[in-house]
């Protein structure tokens, strides 16, 4: 294993982890930001276990390589479509996403062979 390689999916991993949290939990901002983007609010736990269970396969990838991968391009998905629920808003804050997909990008690319 590589420090490279667990420098790009260690953040990764905590970062979603951290989300999913915040969805799980009832937190205020995933609310906020469900209202702010017009998505359902009852979306919220659904997303909140995608994220979960995205960073609990980087996790497991660190062993079994292809389940990284497999979470990773997950991830990346994920963030694509957040990307689209803030443009399709017309919403330019951007900071945030752009922090979780860099870092699910470089996991993938840490993952690729």
């Amino acid at each position: 294993m590589h420090l490279l390689h667990l420098a790009a999916v260690l953040p990764a991993a905590l970062a979603c982890a951290a989300a999913a949290v915040a969805d799980l939990s009832g937190h205020r901002y995933p609310r906020e930001e469900a209202d702010r983007l017009g998505v359902p609010r009852r979306w919220i736990p659904l997303l909140g276990a995608l994220l979960g269970a995205g960073s609990l396969g980087l996790l497991l990838g660190l062993a079994v390589p292809a389940v990284g991968t497999a979470a990773s391009a997950g991830l990346v998905l994920y963030f694509l479509g957040a990307l689209a629920a803030h443009l399709r808003v017309g919403d330019l804050r951007l900071g945030p996403w752009a922090l979780f997909f860099t870092a699910s990008v470089a996991a993938f690319a840490a993952y690729l062979p």
